[in-house]
């Protein structure tokens, strides 16, 4: 008779108390979801060994220090936090990453040319004005999450702690603010780049 297969909740409160070998078993049981997310993010073999093993420093370091609290699925709360070590390697690098929806649009990669010359570089600027000028026509809620993301530099913890909704509220309105410009730069059939 097989035994019965323990729930992730229980392996992270038997790792708690004490039973190393509880992580283990979590760490395989999860591996390749979250290494298949990680890599499908930095598309490099490498750089998704680096984030993943920090992912599980942290969750380890989390569970030791008593800050983890079950509010969701375990393996929910490790993507977050892979996801953030993904988003903050990105920022590292000053790389924007890609925004993850089917729609992906990344408005803002018409801005990140390094090398101007004095041509390209008033080109830039008109684009940036038009970019702020279509931001302005987004609700208002759009708005406020798309001007603290990239403006401000903002997490999106920042964000729904400023805002006073939920993360993935704020993550919804992103995607909504991206694909609503898109829609406005096709409508008035503008052509973003230099």
């Amino acid at each position: 008779m097989r035994s019965p297969i323990i729930s992730d909740s229980e392996l992270v409160q038997s790792y708690i108390d004490g039973n190393e070998q509880s992580i283990e078993i979590l760490i395989k049981r999860h591996k390749q979801r979250i290494y298949s997310f990680i890599y499908s993010k930095v598309l490099d073999r490498d750089l998704t060994e680096d984030v993943f093993q920090d992912t599980f420093i942290k969750v380890i370091r989390t569970l030791k220090i008593g800050n983890y609290n079950e509010q969701g699925k375990f393996v929910s709360w490790v993507m977050r936090i892979a996801h953030n070590l993904v988003i903050d390697h990105f920022r590292k690098n000053n790389r924007i990453p890609k925004f993850e929806s089917s729609y992906d649009f990344d408005i803002f990669s018409v801005l990140s040319d390094s090398s101007l010359n004095a041509e390209k570089s008033l080109i830039k600027s008109q684009i940036i004005n038009d970019v702020k000028k279509l931001i302005e026509e987004l609700p208002c809620d759009q708005k406020n999450v798309l001007k603290y993301r990239f403006y401000n530099d903002m997490s999106f913890k920042e964000i729904s702690k400023k805002t006073g909704v939920s993360i993935n509220t704020s993550l919804g309105r992103m995607r909504y603010a991206l694909i609503n410009l898109r829609n406005i730069i096709e409508k008035k059939n503008l052509v973003l780049t230099d």
